[in-house]
Formats: C-alpha cells, structure tokens, sequence
C-alpha cells in the first residue's frame, strides 16, 4: 500500500507543478480567508481518485472536497487524511517548500503517511510497521530522530506562523539553532533528526500534520498537544472539531519541556 501511495503523492505533485510553472493562476479565498489555487483543486481530485483505486473500501477526508458530517465519520474505523497542497502561501510565494500530505488513521491515529515536496523533490514516508525513510537527490536512506544537546538545540519555526511561545522557547535554550521552513516540512525535519523541537502556537487542521506527524511517530519521535506550558499527550485525529489544538513535536519523547 505504501509504494502506492508514494506514486500517487508524486502524480498529485506533477499536476501542482503544470500550475506552478505558469506564469499567472486564478487565487481565490476560502471561508476561513485562506488562498485556494487551481493546483489545490487539481491535486485532490488526483488524489481522491487515485485512493479509490488503491482500497475503495477506505473512506477520506481531505481540504478540498466536501466535508463528511461527524456523525457519519465517527464511526470510520480507518480512514484517508489528505492535504493536497500544504503550505498554499509558500506555493504563491514561490519557494518551493509546499506539500502532498497522505495519511492513513487508524482509530484515531497516523499509521502511515506520506509528504512529497515536488519542487525541491524530498520524498517522507513513514509507517508503524516499517519505519521512516526519506528520498533525496536519487538516494533512499532510513530516517531517526536523535537525542538533543541541550547546549546545542535545534529548533525549527514557521515562516508565516511563529508565535511568542516560539520565543520563549528560544529563550528556554540559549545558543539554539532556529531553522526556518514551510508547509509539513517542519514536522520532517524533527523526523529525520534535522532538528529537535517544533512548537506550534497557532492554528492548524487535522490534515495539516496528519502524514507528517505518522512519519514522526515512524521515526521515534512525538507529536504532542501543547497545553501552553508542556505537552499533555498524543495528538489525535477525526475529533469532531478537525482544528488542532497547539502542538509541539519533539524527537526525543523522554524530553521534558516546560515554559513557565
């Protein structure tokens, strides 16, 4: 299951770039005021046919399609999580660190997941079973996260999105490394031992982080709710309100982290 899915995240990824690469796209705005582009709405019909293809016993969810009422979805066992195109600022801004994101949840948690960035071609994979890899510049290789330094802390933040609890938490660590990317990227390079914490403070959806946090937990680490001064367990998936709460991933989950 995992090969196909991988294939089907670079699909998606080759019908966002046919968008990319022009010199003008329509944008318009969602509800919530977010951009939505062409590339959004052509990813996910890729991908929600590919799925079907792939197991069409397993019901989704994803950003773009219609929303599945909660008394409905509540009784899925299993499920799709899908973010078509992750990091919709990034992709207008042109730096290339946007997006496909494929989970798969099982009662309520990420066992597999996808995150294909198709500009820079980084390729995240990860499943409960099998471990957390990355493929890179035609190189396939196993991913971990690592034991921090705490005099040497890396740490990584949003572009568009850190807030004052990101500096506190640099305050926490003096000296730390503060590493800068978009979209799920963030929560990858936790995973393959790039950096050692990601706090995030503001809003998310459940199909923001649900194929990077299972390429996390893949990897040896944790995504864990953040309660404003620690962590206070896992996050889960298919509440009835798809908002995360703040979060913070960290590599090694035997790390304590409190902000007072």
């Amino acid at each position: 299951m995992i090969e196909d899915v991988k294939k089907l995240a670079k699909t998606a990824g080759e019908a966002i770039l046919e968008v990319y690469r022009r010199d003008a796209f329509d944008v318009s705005l969602k509800d919530d005021k977010s951009p939505v582009t062409e590339a959004d709405k052509r990813a996910d019909q890729v991908i929600v046919d590919g799925l079907k293809q792939v197991d069409p016993s397993i019901p989704f969810l994803t950003e773009e399609s219609a929303q599945t009422p909660y008394d409905e979805r509540s009784t899925w066992e299993r499920f799709w999580l899908v973010d078509p195109l992750d990091g919709t600022k990034e992709f207008l801004k042109k730096t290339g660190q946007f997006t496909v994101n494929i989970a798969l949840i099982e009662q309520g948690k990420p066992v597999l997941g996808v995150v294909w960035a198709p500009v820079i071609e980084w390729l995240y994979w990860g499943t409960r079973e099998g471990g957390a890899f990355k493929q890179a510049e035609g190189k396939e290789s196993p991913i971990r996260t690592r034991k921090p330094n705490k005099a040497a802390m890396a740490l990584v933040a949003s572009k568009d999105h850190a807030g004052p609890q990101v500096q506190a938490l640099k305050e926490k660590y003096p000296g730390c490394e503060l590493k800068s990317m978009g979209s799920s990227l963030k929560l990858c390079l936790v995973a393959e031992g790039e950096a050692d914490l990601y706090l995030r403070d503001g809003p998310t959806m459940e199909w923001d982080t649900g194929a990077a946090d299972a390429i996390v937990r893949a990897a040896g680490g944790v995504v864990e709710r953040w309660d404003g001064s620690r962590g206070s367990g896992l996050l889960d998936y298919n509440k009835q309100d798809l908002y995360n709460p703040k979060f913070l991933v960290k590599g090694d989950p035997d790390l304590e982290v409190i902000l007072s």
